[in-house]
């Protein structure tokens, strides 16, 4: 017998759930099975989830295979029609211990084969907060789950449900216990990070929780939020950019698309006026600071006008990595009824985003030569600057130690120490 194999697909927090997962998998003596966490932000992801589930079953023939994740939640039906499958669970099934007690050999057969309930009628997170998720230097930690919003190119609510958060208290003291175990950095994760708090009395924001966190935990050497939506983000996190170095200069946003029409068209809260003046007030605060951004080629109804739009937010905003994701509609959202582009045509505007994405890359890692930077190491020749950006060393460094380095290079987007 041996332990379970866990596959996870997309984002960061789906694999902070496989983690979890496999905690809970362990302590209900689960053996022999194949377990994959899915995606779906694109049809394109679950078309990937398909084929991951036939490879998987291809190399493990008589283990059950075991479905969950974000299109397990939203496509029961298509996976449990799939031979392959032995069960199909919902997110909020797959961290409840008593689902994986059910799995055990014993009881699989006993079951029902689609374990999936209103994912909306979720109120609180699950209980799975664990420790020691990432490399030994920097430890990921869920602070909120699913999301208010309703953007139209998005199912992602549908497989999360509404926004809740984990209160501070129980986030504080979770990072109390892995700085004790060594982490020096903590990056705080979510499907849509700054509504944290919006359902905890009081309704705090996330400025206060990254506030807090650094105020009580004092030895923590670096705090860093994952992607957030630049509109939402409250004064208290503005003020701890500029005043907190522990908050790390590095901030991804959810910005989608730069023309104002396609904005609304996608029901974002925001216009481009709006980015590009968080932009400019974030690098006021702090100077250092470098910008993620996911930004969506090809949406429906969009012209080569629109299009251009988005294309200068790179250089309006000053942005630096770019998610770049080609339109993908997805069924059951609005943007999925509305006029399509050729797909020739989003492939194209896709590639010059991408193109404007490394020419920014480029700049960016050519102004750091000769600037001494503090670098987090991540294993024995690399490590990551305050600003996430990759950095080699030539000869190896203590994991888990930050060191102060100058640049003296860069090669294949990753910079030299």
């Amino acid at each position: 017998m041996s332990a379970p194999v866990f596959t996870t697909l997309g984002c960061r927090l789906n694999a902070y759930e496989t983690e979890a997962m496999k905690a809970l998998a362990e302590r209900a003596g689960l053996q022999d099975a194949i377990v994959i966490n899915t995606c779906a932000v694109t049809s394109e992801a679950v078309r990937k989830a398909r084929q991951e589930i036939r490879r998987l079953r291809r190399a493990h023939p008589d283990a059950p295979l075991i479905v969950t994740g974000c299109a397990a939640q939203t496509e029961p039906g298509t996976f449990s029609a799939m031979p392959e499958v032995t069960r199909v669970i919902g997110n909020a099934e797959k961290m409840r211990p008593e689902t994986w007690a059910r799995l055990t050999p014993d009881l699989i057969g006993k079951t029902e084969r689609v374990q999936v309930d209103d994912i909306m009628s979720v109120r609180e997170t699950a209980g799975h907060l664990i420790d020691g998720f990432g490399s030994r230097a920097r430890a990921y930690v869920q602070v909120q789950n699913g999301c208010d919003h309703r953007c139209t190119f998005c199912i992602i609510p549908f497989g999360r449900g509404n926004s809740r958060s984990v209160p501070a208290g129980v986030v504080v003291e979770q990072i109390r216990r892995l700085v004790d175990q060594g982490y020096r950095e903590v990056v705080l994760t979510g499907v849509d990070l700054t509504s944290w708090g919006s359902d905890l009395p009081s309704a705090p924001r996330l400025g206060n929780l990254v506030r807090r966190i650094l105020r009580l935990v004092p030895d923590l050497a670096r705090l860093r939020i994952s992607s957030i939506d630049s509109i939402e983000a409250d004064p208290a996190l503005m003020e701890g950019l500029a005043t907190e170095p522990r908050l790390m200069p590095h901030l991804h946003l959810s910005l989608q698309a730069g023309d104002d029409l396609i904005l609304k068209r996608m029901k974002r809260r925001h216009l481009r006026e709006d980015a590009i003046r968080f932009c400019h007030e974030a690098r006021r605060l702090r100077p250092d600071i470098v910008f993620g951004a996911d930004i969506i080629a090809g949406f429906p109804t969009e012209t080569d006008a629109m299009f251009e739009n988005s294309l200068k937010l790179v250089e309006e905003c000053g942005l630096t990595w770019l998610h770049v994701f080609p339109f993908s509609a997805r069924k059951g959202t609005p943007a999925a009824r509305m006029p399509q582009l050729e797909g020739a045509l989003i492939r194209t505007r896709a590639a010059r985003l991408r193109q404007a994405g490394a020419r920014a890359v480029a700049a960016h890692l050519e102004a750091q030569q000769g600037v001494e930077h503090e670098i987090l190491m991540e294993a024995p020749n690399m490590g990551r600057t305050a600003q996430f950006t990759e950095t080699l060393f030539a000869q190896p460094q203590p994991t888990g130690q930050i060191l102060r380095a100058r640049i003296i290079g860069q090669r294949d987007g990753q910079l030299l120490a």
